[in-house]
Parts: structure tokens; sequence; C-alpha cells
């Protein structure tokens, strides 16, 4: 009887230093795990992740208010500008509950809304005049070096463009957003010059004409 309890008594005091063992290895063990489980999602993460070939600049952040049946809403509305620095820009205007899901609404919408500008040695091809709404926005081609002559909003869409000689000059509204919808307009609107082949084809083609009309008159 006495040897059962003395068996008792050692398994339990056996138990007792596993317990103790297992508790003092418990943070170390807690840590492998987190560890481990970071490890594997921040491989899942740079998997997912790719790098994005458009810069982003925000023009404008606002907190707007809807009245509605029950109360007032408060949302944010932002107009972000895209673009990858070699001729394609975009801009975006999106609401949401946050700043960041209103941002992000604005980037998705403006990447939908890509245009291309021609671009030549580091310049537009021509100068432009463009009005929409109050906002009246006019382009002109600069020299090399001359550098980015602009306001803040119109310099941005610029720059985002890949352009690096531009004057512009901003008349009417002073409203961020309007003012950066006239520019992606005016941007829109500018046509890629035609190459000298061309010219000369059509040349040709306008003295061949001329010269049946004189012939027919004749």
């Amino acid at each position: 009887m006495k040897d059962i309890k003395e068996a008792i008594s050692s398994q339990k005091n056996k138990d007792i230093e596993v317990e103790d063992e297992l508790i003092a290895k418990e943070p170390e063990n807690r840590q492998r795990r987190f560890a481990t489980s970071r490890g594997r999602e921040g491989r899942g993460d740079r998997a997912d992740q790719q790098p994005d070939e458009f810069d982003q600049k925000i023009i404008d952040i606002a907190r707007v208010t809807r009245v509605m049946a029950g109360g007032k809403r408060m949302r944010f509305r932002a107009c972000v500008a895209i673009g990858d620095h070699k001729g394609r820009v975009a801009i975006g205007l999106a609401k949401g509950l946050d700043v960041t899901m209103a941002v992000n609404k604005a980037v998705n919408k403006a990447k939908k809304n890509l245009i291309t500008v021609p671009i030549v040695n580091g310049t537009i091809p021509h100068e432009v005049r463009q009005k929409s709404d109050a906002a009246l926005i006019i382009l002109k081609p600069a020299s090399q070096g001359k550098g980015i002559i602009a306001g803040s909003v119109v310099r941005i869409i610029l720059e985002l463009a890949g352009l690096h000689n531009v004057t512009s000059k901003m008349l009417g509204s002073h409203n961020k957003i309007n003012n950066a919808k006239c520019t992606m307009k005016a941007l829109q609107s500018l046509r890629k010059p035609v190459r000298q082949d061309k010219q000369d084809k059509v040349g040709d083609v306008s003295a061949l004409k001329k010269t049946v009309r004189a012939t027919a008159k004749a």
C-alpha cells in the first residue's frame, strides 16, 4: 500500500515538473508560432504585391454632408491625379466613408479614364486654349530648360503626364476640381504633329488637284 502511494506521489511530481517545463517554454513556443505565421503572411503579401506603374497625387480632399430623413450623413470626397510620367495621365473623383476609401476609389476610377498626351521634346506640340464651366486654361509649348510654369493643380497634372517645359495660364474659376477637369480636357484636345513624309504626300496631292482644276478650266 505504501509503495502504491509513493508511486502515485512520484507520478504527480513528474506531472508537475512537465507542466512547469511547458509553462516555462510557452512564451518561446508562442513566439515561434507568431514568427512562423508572420513569415507565411509576409511571403504571401510579397507574392500578391505588384509595383504600381502609376504615381498618384491628391488634388483635393473635402468633407461633404448629405441631409437625409434620418439625419445628416457625412462622407469624404477625394480628387486624385495619377500618371506614369510617360504620357498617360488621368484624374478620378470619388466619395467614401473615410479618406482612405475615398482615395482608393478615386484612383480606381482614374485608371479607367486614362488619356495619352502627345509629347514632343518634353513639351506639348502646339498651343491649346480650353474652357470648362467657369475655368479657362491656356497651355503653350516652351523651349528646353524653361520648366513648367503653372499653378498647383495644373503643375501636378503636367508633371504626372511627363511634360517638362510648358507655360500655362489659369483664368476664371479657382476651384481645384474645375481646373483639373479643364486641364485634362486641354491635354485631351492636343493633336500629334504630322510627320514630314505625310506632309509631303498631302502637298503632292494638293498640287495635283490644282493642276487638274487648271486643266479643266482651260
